[in-house]
């Protein structure tokens, strides 16, 4: 039997699908008229051109799961830079592990479910599922996380201003990227990790602290949970696009009760889509279905919509159909990472955000 090297299994990269280049508005036309999670996901995507139709609605979306490595990344960070997205939140891994992962010059391949882990381990692959990552190249990954910490001030950061400085950073290297994390630096749309450690970002960060014992930054998370909530009461309206559930979904659904908490009246959130596998019937779907949310207090009833899918196979047509639709041209850009940081949010828009990193904002078809 062939002796099996690194390069045996990393061959075949994953490709980012560019929803941009093809119409998807007939196709969830034609599901809206038919039945089960085609309806919904019609349904899901009607909700979505509401949302971004809404003059007064901040949308805000979430990612839990593996879809960016998947081949969903790019639908992400072209989210951000048409302006379909006011805010971000997500699991550490979809930002480092994935997204400034790729950024730095990586790639993730396609694999096999059947493939023998322990010859992956033997040569320093990791596997997501059908997904496979050179764990060497993700080792030099939290070393430059570690890198990113030394060099700033030793404080607590909340994790959205971490990831703008690891946005700041690639917008030193040479190279054009389609990177959600440098995206959102450019065009000023924060990103929240509220479990930020849980990724390979907690790795560099020890590393950082190992060596700089008496002087080193810590993260705050009771500070992303609070901008957060600034966030939501500075927006008053706000719809929901949710890529799984777990923490992010949670997250950004209680900032409604932390206001309150906090003695601020504000609204459930208007509109709330979600993507998931997840199963009801232990009381959980990573974190509720959007009905039982509002028992709670944080979703209103009658715009919301859940979609029980697969990600990766949904959201490029719900991606699509929102773009060809057009609606994202006529939307204010809200710059919250401005609100955050106590600036005027009515500035002029960021010229590198329009331009976006080499892509051009070319019109869409028949819009």
């Amino acid at each position: 039997m062939k002796h099996l090297e690194k390069v045996d299994f990393l061959r075949t990269p994953v490709e980012h699908v560019d929803g941009t280049t093809f119409d998807a508005r007939p196709v969830l036309e034609a599901m809206s008229r038919m039945s089960m999670t085609a309806r919904d996901l019609g349904r899901a995507a009607s909700l979505y051109h509401e949302m971004l139709a809404d003059p007064d609605c901040h949308i805000i979306l979430t990612l839990a799961g593996s879809t960016s490595a998947g081949g969903c990344m790019h639908l992400y960070s072209d989210m951000v830079r048409y302006g379909m997205v006011d805010a971000v939140v997500a699991t550490g891994a979809s930002i480092v592990d994935m997204d400034f992962f790729e950024a730095l010059g990586n790639r993730h391949y396609q694999g096999s479910a059947d493939f023998d882990d322990a010859i992956l381990r033997s040569l320093y692959i990791d596997r997501i599922y059908d997904t496979l990552i050179d764990e060497e190249a993700l080792q030099r990954c939290d070393h430059t996380i570690g890198q990113i910490a030394d060099g700033l001030e030793p404080r607590p950061y909340s994790s959205r201003e971490f990831i703008r400085e690891m946005g700041r950073y690639l917008t030193t290297l040479p190279g054009e990227r389609n990177s959600l994390v440098e995206t959102a630096f450019r065009c000023e749309v924060p990103i929240f990790c509220p479990a930020f450690t849980d990724s390979s970002a907690g790795f560099g960060l020890v590393t950082h602290q190992l060596r700089n014992p008496k002087r080193h930054l810590t993260m705050d998370s009771i500070k992303d949970f609070r901008e957060l909530t600034q966030l939501k009461i500075h927006a008053g309206t706000t719809g929901l696009l949710m890529i799984g559930g777990g923490v992010p979904k949670n997250f950004v659904q209680d900032t409604v009760v932390c206001a309150e908490v906090m003695g601020v009246d504000v609204p459930a959130h208007k509109y709330a889509v979600q993507i998931t596998v997840a199963d009801v019937r232990d009381g959980a779907c990573s974190s509720s279905t959007l009905k039982e949310a509002s028992s709670w207090g944080k979703v209103d009833h009658g715009k919301e919509q859940m979609v029980y899918a697969e990600a990766t196979s949904v959201m490029p047509l719900l991606f699509s159909d929102a773009w060809h639709r057009g609606e994202w041209r006529k939307r204010k850009r809200r710059h919250l990472t401005r609100v955050l940081d106590g600036a005027p949010e009515e500035t002029p828009e960021p010229v590198l955000c329009a331009a976006g990193n080499g892509r051009s904002r070319t019109s869409p078809a028949g819009a």
